[in-house]
């Protein structure tokens, strides 16, 4: 397995992460939020209060009210290291030429993290190549984009009608479906500027303030490390990290058991931790959270059935619609025993694009179809490596990906739905780390 810095090897085993310098204080807390995330952050990347680029400091204050993705990003990045984030979210070199003008100082210490970034590196240049690419790109699959996720919302509210008129059942299973459809749909805008379709994903009770954390700020950048939130969050029931001394076999067998509970749990919880954390401690609602719950408004407003009902079957729906989401969700590409988890052994080039290379396995399953690809987490790899670009536009880029991958001697795997199925319940029960770097078992496959 690759060596951990002497600090690391001072650490119980399971706090040791081939990723991170430091153990992300954020997993002790006994409830997992995005302000604690943010805040374990602030305190372990030497950022010094500014925002921290590779080793150098800038100071983003004046620019907050003018960035043109929406004052959020800035806001909620202050006090840490955003390198590999500004990187994948700014394809265009004009956003780094601006940096001096915002410059500081050098930082004091080294970065918390473990990645390069270096020009002759795989993932910067990929993005020349792919920056050349857009320029002659077609632009209309994301109009198409568009145009689906506005019809899944209409189904969302045409289905929940029809189930509270009718009381007919199958209308709240296509009703939940609609629901999971439009709540994934909308992860493609969540990765985008500010925009009216990001608001859509409160419908499932969760939050896209939230999700723009942990899933765009900590999930995407840090994937499988235990600086990913979104893992993190369903501990101690579901658990994919590979450590036999934190998680026993009879551990991780519960977490096999229990995955469908789980899964219908995803949408509720989210929503019930965030008022009980609010009523118990500090405010962390926002205003659209009520957006959760005009589904029902809406239900019982034109149905004119009792509120009763309308609950019971909202209720239905959402856990529906969760139980569904986790299905994709969870077995959309990270899990399983062939792909990167922290502690298990890393490549020794830490090139961040190679990282992700390694923590994703595609679906093979709904290539081709870019409704499919919309609402089932697909084109993984590439999402990953450029979250800004609409998913309608990402498969024009694969002639480019696969060039560079051949001149860096990577590649891509993929498989389908069912076998990701399978993959993930076998990393839950998966205790011991693999020992040979991702990079050196495609050596041996070629070899």
């Amino acid at each position: 397995m690759a060596k951990c810095d002497v600090t690391d090897m001072k650490q119980e085993d399971w706090k040791v992460s081939n990723i991170l310098r430091k153990y992300p204080t954020y997993r002790d807390l006994l409830v997992k939020t995005c302000e604690g995330w943010i805040a374990a952050k602030q305190q372990e990347d030497e950022a010094e209060g500014l925002w921290r680029i590779k080793d150098e400091l800038y100071d983003l204050t004046d620019f907050i009210p003018r960035h043109p993705g929406g004052t959020f990003w800035i806001k909620w990045t202050k006090g840490t290291d955003i390198t590999e984030a500004f990187e994948s979210h700014h394809i265009s070199t004009k956003p780094e030429e601006m940096l001096h003008k915002f410059h500081v100082r050098a930082a004091a210490k080294p970065r918390n993290y473990k990645f390069t970034l270096h020009e002759n590196g795989f993932y910067r240049v990929l993005k020349s190549r792919v920056r050349d690419k857009l320029k002659e790109v077609d632009y209309s699959p994301a109009r198409r984009t568009d145009l689906m996720h506005f019809g899944l919302l209409l189904s969302t509210f045409a289905f929940s009608f029809a189930c509270a008129y009718t009381g007919y059942i199958i209308f709240e299973l296509f009703a939940a479906l609609s629901l999971t459809w439009l709540t994934v749909a909308t992860h493609n805008y969540l990765h985008q500027k500010d925009n009216w379709q990001m608001y859509t994903f409160n419908f499932s009770l969760m939050n896209f303030c939230n999700w723009r954390v942990m899933h765009v700020m900590s999930h995407h950048v840090y994937t499988n490390s235990l600086h990913d939130l979104e893992m993190s969050l369903f501990e101690p029931y579901l658990c994919w990290w590979p450590n036999s001394r934190k998680h026993t076999k009879w551990i991780r067998l519960f977490s096999f058991t229990i995955q469908p509970i789980v899964y219908a749990l995803i949408f509720p919880y989210q929503i019930i931790m965030r008022i009980t954390v609010s009523l118990l401690q500090k405010n962390i609602l926002f205003w659209h959270d009520i957006i959760g719950f005009t589904l029902p408004l809406f239900m019982l407003l034109v149905a004119q059935v009792p509120i009763l009902t309308v609950l019971r079957q909202w209720v239905v729906i959402v856990g529906l619609a969760s139980f569904i989401f986790g299905i994709i969700g969870l077995n959309a590409a990270h899990h399983d025993p062939k792909i990167f988890h922290d502690g298990d052994a890393t490549r020794e080039d830490r090139d961040w694009g190679l990282y992700q290379l390694d923590t994703v396995m595609d679906r093979s399953d709904i290539k081709g179809s870019q409704f499919l690809v919309l609402t089932h987490f697909g084109e993984h790899f590439l999402h990953h490596l450029f979250p800004t670009l609409d998913h309608g536009i990402l498969p024009q880029l694969y002639p480019t990906l696969y060039e560079t991958m051949d001149e860096y001697k990577a590649q891509l795997r993929e498989c389908s739905h069912l076998q990701h199925i399978i993959g993930q319940s076998k990393q839950l029960l998966r205790t011991k780390p693999n020992p040979i770097p991702p990079g050196e078992v495609n050596k041996t496959k070629r070899g």
